[in-house]
């Protein structure tokens, strides 16, 4: 069997999911490949597709609910959205791909790949895949028409089927994330004399983030390990800060050691990172979400009570030193993760293609 797995370069965890599926497949000796379906569409369908989506997940919560609006609109009158139309226009160029590469079945992580892999559905027997990496059914997977659709949790099965999905296709196992995220080799030289609280950038603003780890140091007497990722500029800044609590990470690859170290981590509820997190055990706390998806996966997770919700600056710090002080807190959180949180997604998919697309290739 060969695996295609389509991610979208629009940032979000498409790319990391798509990555993880495909490292999980070649583990255990099945074939997957990771192809980023922007270069596939060319310039003129993905950037057009991509401005409507952005516009509608990200950033604004009254154009999210707008366009959730609108999909339930275009699905009653059977009539198919504008980006739904623009993923059409790639259908032949993807057709061609799958055929040039004899891929037996694709799996999408992004809501582009499915809508194209659907419309050439409708042309042949092709099987795929859909993968949901938020804990809300966002505005246009309803146009999608998968042989299964992979979705965060059981307790997500009522939203997707209300948002117009068939309930015959859903598999809720989780998101997934590779077993090797799990393998830490605990070889980081971090101190052990006092807790470490763990911080991610993610989307903040520069000055948002500096004002973040000072409140923190003037507050919390602990490690405070902050992560910049690539932003260059904000390294520098808290490099200059003068406090010997402050371990300051630029880009790094291997978040799942720091996380392992971690006794609370803030960061913004992306839904991979969130997944990373609760997948990891531990306290958790949801960084002043943004509206949109961000949002429903604040809500997901607090209401479940795996994680708290800081809406801000301030409440970052007292959530912090709460969580820190509260041992049963700390335990209530780990043992929610555990019930709701499945660490063993990515394997779970595996078994699940191994044993419903055994022979796949023969069946063309």
């Amino acid at each position: 069997m060969k695996i295609v797995v389509f991610t979208c370069s629009t940032g979000g965890g498409h790319n990391s999911c798509a990555k993880y599926i495909a490292e999980e497949f070649n583990k255990y000796g099945i074939h997957a490949d990771v192809e980023d379906y922007m270069l596939l569409a060319g310039d003129k369908a993905s950037g057009r597709a991509e401005k409507l989506y952005l516009g509608s997940t990200k950033g604004n919560g009254n154009i999210f609910k707008t366009v959730y609006k609108l999909g339930e609109l275009y699905n009653k009158t059977g009539i198919k959205s504008p980006v739904y139309g623009f993923n059409k226009m790639v259908v032949k160029k993807l057709d061609k791909f799958l055929l040039d590469n004899s891929y037996d079945l694709a799996i999408g992580t992004h809501v582009f790949p499915c809508m194209a892999l659907t419309e050439l559905k409708k042309k042949r027997n092709i099987k795929f895949i859909n993968v949901a990496t938020d804990y809300e059914c966002i505005p246009f997977w309803n146009e999608t028409n998968p042989d299964v659709f992979v979705i965060p949790s059981n307790k997500l099965i009522d939203r997707f089927v209300e948002k117009g999905i068939n309930k015959d296709v859903l598999l809720p196992i989780g998101i997934p994330v590779a077993s090797s995220f799990f393998e830490v080799k605990n070889n980081l030289d971090l101190p052990s004399d006092k807790d470490i609280i763990l911080l991610t950038s993610g989307s903040m603003g520069f000055g948002e983030m500096e004002n973040c780890v000072l409140k923190i140091l003037n507050d919390i007497d602990a490690y405070l390990v902050t992560v910049c990722g690539s932003n260059i500029e904000l390294k520098n800044k808290l490099d200059s800060i003068d406090n010997d609590n402050l371990i300051v990470k630029g880009f790094i690859n291997n978040m799942n050691e720091y996380m392992n170290k971690a006794n609370v981590i803030i960061a913004k509820p992306g839904g991979l990172t969130s997944t990373e997190i609760t997948m990891m055990r531990k306290p958790f706390v949801l960084m002043m979400p943004i509206p949109g998806v961000e949002n429903y996966n604040a809500s997901f997770f607090e209401n479940n009570k795996m994680a708290v919700r800081a809406k801000t600056l301030d409440e970052v710090v007292s959530l912090t030193k709460k969580i820190l002080l509260d041992k049963t807190l700390q335990e209530e959180m780990i043992n929610n993760q555990a019930k709701y949180i499945n660490r063993n997604s990515a394997k779970d998919l595996v078994d699940y293609v191994i044993e419903n697309y055994k022979g796949c290739e023969d069946n063309e």
